[in-house]
C-alpha cells in the first residue's frame, strides 16, 4: 500500500510516513528486523481525531520507500488496553519481536499500565500479526511517589542487562523518568527515579514549565556519552528536550548539558532506534490548522541520525538514505531566483550574512531564513503565515563559524530545517492559493537543491 498523499490536498506530505487517511500521532517502536526497518505509530483508523488509539505499522528496506501493513495493535474489549494502545517500543525478546506499550482500560484514571504484545510469526519479515498478552506486566505506578502521570515505556540495554524507562509526572508538578529492571520482560521491578525536574542541568535546559516528561528515550552516542530525550508535557504536549551525560554502572544518569531537541513548534514525542553504529530518531509533527476537514492529520518527521558533539551538544543530521529521494539532477546549483517544487531537499552554505526566501505571499511578504555565521544565528521567520501567538521568528544559536550550512527538507506542509549538524526546526506551513513558491538566495552563498521524487525499488 502506498504512502502517497491524497492528490487533492497539496498540504499532505508524500515522502514521510503517514497513514493514507485519518489520525496519526506518536511514532512507536522503531525496530529493525530481517533487513527491514519497522515503524509503528499512534493511529485512529476511523477518523482524523485523537481517539480510538491503535498502532499503525509501516516498514522499509531503505528508509526511503515505505509500505503500510495491517494495524498491529488493536484495543482488546475488556482488556487492559480497551481504551487505547498508547505509546511504547518494540524489542527483540529471545528472537520474538515484542511490543512494550501503554495500555489504558475502561476504568482508567489517567494512569496507564505496561502491556506486552508479541509477533505471532517471527519469521514473517513484515510482522503483520501481533498477539497481546491478557494481563499487564506493570499494573500502575510505584507507590509512595504520588505519581499522577505514568506512560510510554522505553526498553534499553546497559552492561548486558535490560532496563526500561517510563515517563512520569508527580502531584506536586515535578516531571520525572522512572527506571525499571525488566531483564525478564514479564517480570518488572521498580528501580528508582532515573532523573527528575529538580536536576539543575535539566532545570537550566528546560525551565520549570513541564509537569510531566513523556516518551523518554535513552541511547548511547558513538563517543561514549548517553543521551536522554523527553517530550515536555505541561498539561498538553509542549516541546521536546534532550540531556547528554554519563550513565554509570549503577544506572545513575549524570547530566552534563542539554537543550531543545527541536526548536520548531510542530515536533513532539521522539522515538529512537539504537543501531550498532548509529542512533536514528523520528518525531511526530502535528497539524497547525483546524483538523478533520482534510480527512487526515499528523505525519512523522524524516529519520534523523543523532549523536553528541565533543562539547556535549546534540549532533543531528538527516539520515543519508534520504538522498535516494533526490531527483537525478539538481534543479538549482547557483544563487539567485528560481521556482521551487512542492517537495525538495535544499542546501545553502553562507560565509556572510545571507537571507534565504522560500515562499512569498501575494502581498510580497516572505517565509525567510536568515543566516549569520559570524554571530552563529539562524532566524526562521514565518510571520506572513501566522497561527495565533506563534508568529514570532524562531531563532537558533550555534557556535560562530566561518561557514554556516543550512539544509531544508520540504514535503507539502512539512518544513524540516537542519542548522549544520547542531539544531533542527520543524514547522508546518500551509500555502494559500495565491502564494508563490520561489527560492531567492543572494550574497554569494552556495546553493544546491533537488526535487524529491518517488523512490524506485531495488
Amino acid at each position: 500500500m502506498s504512502l502517497a498523499a491524497p492528490p487533492q490536498d497539496p498540504h499532505a506530505p508524500r515522502f514521510r510516513v503517514r497513514p493514507p487517511a485519518n489520525w496519526m500521532n506518536d511514532p512507536n517502536g522503531p525496530f529493525r528486523w530481517r533487513g527491514r526497518h519497522h515503524l509503528f505509530y499512534q493511529h485512529n483508523p476511523d477518523a482524523p481525531v485523537h481517539a480510538n488509539v491503535h498502532w499503525g505499522h509501516a516498514s522499509s528496506a531503505d528508509l526511503a520507500h515505505w509500505e503500510h501493513h495491517p494495524i498491529a495493535l488493536t484495543p482488546t474489549p475488556g482488556g487492559p488496553d480497551e481504551a487505547g494502545c498508547w505509546s511504547g517500543c518494540v524489542v527483540d525478546d529471545g528472537g520474538v519481536p515484542t511490543a512494550v506499550y501503554t495500555g489504558v482500560d475502561r476504568n482508567h484514571t489517567g494512569l496507564g499500565t505496561i502491556c506486552l504484545a508479541r509477533a505471532a510469526d517471527p519469521d514473517d519479515p513484515a510482522l503483520t500479526e501481533w498477539t497481546a498478552l491478557p494481563e499487564p506486566v506493570v499494573a500502575g505506578p510505584p507507590g509512595g511517589l504520588d505519581v499522577v502521570m505514568f506512560r510510554d515505556p522505553f526498553v534499553f540495554r546497559h552492561d548486558g542487562r535490560r532496563w526500561a524507562l517510563v515517563g512520569a509526572g508527580h502531584a506536586d508538578g515535578t516531571p520525572s523518568v522512572l527506571l525499571y529492571d525488566c531483564d525478564d520482560l514479564t517480570d518488572w521491578r521498580f528501580a528508582g527515579v532515573l532523573l527528575d525536574g529538580h536536576d539543575p542541568v535539566a532545570r537550566a535546559a528546560f525551565g520549570s514549565r513541564a509537569t510531566g516528561w513523556e516518551c523518554p528515550q535513552l541511547y548511547a552516542a558513538q563517543g561514549g556519552a548517553w543521551v536522554l530525550a523527553v517530550a515536555l508535557w505541561d498539561g498538553d504536549p509542549w516541546t521536546t528536550g534532550y540531556l547528554t551525560g554519563r550513565l554509570d554502572a549503577d544506572l545513575r544518569f549524570t547530566a552534563r548539558t542539554g537543550g531543545l531537541l527541536d526548536h520548531g513548534r510542530d515536533f513532539y514525542a521522539p522515538a529512537v532506534l539504537q543501531e550498532p553504529d548509529r542512533a536514528l530518531l523520528w518525531g511526530w509533527s502535528w497539524e497547525a490548522r483546524e483538523q478533520g476537514a482534510a480527512g487526515w492529520a499528523g505525519v512523522l518527521s524524516a529519520p534523523r541520525v543523532v549523536d553528541v558533539h565533543p562539547d556535549g551538544a546534540l549532533r543531528v543530521s538527516p539520515a543519508p538514505e534520504l538522498d535516494r529521494l533526490r531527483d537525478a539532477e539538481p534543479f538549482v546549483t547557483t544563487p539567485g531566483r528560481t521556482a521551487l517544487p512542492a517537495a525538495y531537499d535544499l542546501t545553502v552554505g553562507a560565509r556572510g550574512l545571507t537571507t534565504v526566501s522560500l515562499l512569498r505571499s501575494a502581498r510580497g511578504a516572505g517565509l525567510t531564513v536568515r543566516l549569520d555565521p559570524g554571530e552563529g544565528t539562524v532566524t526562521f521567520d514565518r510571520s506572513a503565515w501566522p497561527r495565533g501567538e506563534a508568529a514570532e521568528p524562531v531563532v537558533v544559536r550555534v557556535p560562530p563559524q566561518e561557514e554556516l550550512t543550512l539544509r531544508v527538507l520540504v514535503d507539502g506542509s512539512l518544513y524540516e530545517l537542519f542548522v549544520g549538524d547542531r539544531a533542527t526546526i520543524t514547522e508546518r506551513v500551509y500555502e494559500r492559493p495565491d502564494d508563490i513558491r520561489e527560492l531567492r538566495v543572494w550574497s554569494g552563498a552556495s546553493v544546491t537543491g533537488w526535487a524529491l521524487v518517488p523512490p524506485t525499488r531495488g
